[in-house]
C-alpha cells in the first residue's frame, strides 16, 4: 500500500491536481487536510472517476479533512471521541476523519494552529493533542496489533531543523515546548514517526508561505508527519516527500508526504 498525506488548501480548486498526483505517484491511500468546503461542495465525482472512493468531514469553509481510498473505505469516523470543541459558543471542528483501508485504520489530522501563545487557540491546540494522544495510546491496549495511521498536518515543528530559522520561531506557536512535548507524547505512547525514520535529512520542508518568495528561498517548515502503530510501523519500507507539488501555477503551500507500506 502507498499511503500519502497532502494538505491541500481548498480542494475545489486544487480537484484535478489532487487527482494527476494520486495516478502519477500511485497512491492507494491519501488523507488530505484542508479541504475548505461543506460535505455536499467536496468533488466526489474527479475522484470517482478515477477509482477512489471518498470520506470527508467538512462544516463550512474553513478546516475539512478527507481520505480517498482506492482499496475500500469503512467505518468511517468524523472527530475522535474525545475531540475539544472551540469558539465562543463551543462546537466541532472538522479536523479528524477515520477510516478502515485495506485493512488499516487511517487517520486524517488537521491539528489546531495555535495562532498565538496568548490566544485561547493555543491551550485549545495543546487539549486537543492530548485527547488525540491519550485515544491513540488506548486504541493500542485495546489491540497491541492494531494496525493504525495517523497522518497529517500537525502544525508542529519537533526539530529547531524543521524550521527554516529558529530565531524567527522564538515565541510564536509550532516550535514551543508545549507543543513539541505533545508531539513527542505519540512516541511515549507507542507510535513511530516514520517519516523521520526513513527521511531524516535536515532542513527537508513539507510546507511553504506563499509570501515572501519563500519557496524559492527554500524557507520552510516541516509540519506534516505519519505516527504509525507498531505493526503498521513493521510493514514501512520508504517515505517521499514530494516537493515538485509545490511549483507551478495553483499548488498549495503543502506538499504531499508517501509512506509505502509493504502488504
Amino acid at each position: 500500500m502507498r499511503l500519502a498525506t497532502w494538505n491541500i488548501n481548498s480542494i475545489r480548486a486544487r480537484a484535478e491536481r489532487a487527482v494527476a498526483f494520486l495516478e502519477r505517484s500511485g497512491t492507494d491511500v491519501l488523507a488530505l487536510q484542508e479541504t475548505k468546503c461543506k460535505d455536499a461542495q467536496f468533488p466526489h465525482e474527479v475522484f470517482e472517476a478515477a477509482g477512489y472512493e471518498v470520506a470527508h468531514f467538512g462544516l463550512s469553509q474553513w478546516n475539512g479533512v478527507a481520505i480517498a481510498s482506492r482499496v475500500g473505505i469503512e467505518d468511517v469516523e468524523t472527530g475522535f471521541a474525545t475531540q475539544p470543541h472551540f469558539g465562543a459558543e463551543p462546537h466541532l471542528e472538522a479536523r479528524a476523519v477515520g477510516a478502515t483501508c485495506g485493512g488499516v485504520r487511517v487517520w486524517s489530522l488537521y491539528v489546531p494552529h495555535g495562532r498565538a501563545l496568548d490566544d485561547p487557540h493555543y491551550p485549545y491546540k495543546l487539549e486537543w493533542l492530548h485527547n488525540l494522544r491519550t485515544q491513540a495510546a488506548g486504541w493500542l491496549e485495546a489491540d497491541p496489533a492494531a494496525q493504525v495511521a495517523l497522518v497529517g498536518d500537525w502544525n508542529v515543528a519537533p526539530l529547531d531543523t524543521d524550521v527554516w530559522d529558529p530565531a524567527v520561531f522564538a515565541g510564536h506557536t509550532h516550535t514551543s515546548p508545549a507543543e513539541r512535548a505533545a508531539f513527542s507524547a505519540f512516541a511515549a505512547a507507542g507510535y513511530s514517526e516514520v517519516t523521520r525514520d526513513f527521511f531524516p535529512e535536515e532542513h527537508k520542508y513539507t510546507y511553504w508561505d506563499y509570501q515572501q518568495l519563500r519557496f524559492p528561498k527554500n524557507q520552510g517548515m516541516r509540519i506534516d508527519y505519519a505516527y504509525l502503530s507498531p505493526a503498521l510501523r513493521a510493514r514501512a519500507t520508504g517515505v517521499e516527500i514530494d516537493r515538485d507539488e509545490r511549483k507551478g501555477k495553483g499548488a498549495s503551500d503543502h506538499v504531499p508526504v508517501i509512506v509505502d507500506l509493504t502488504d
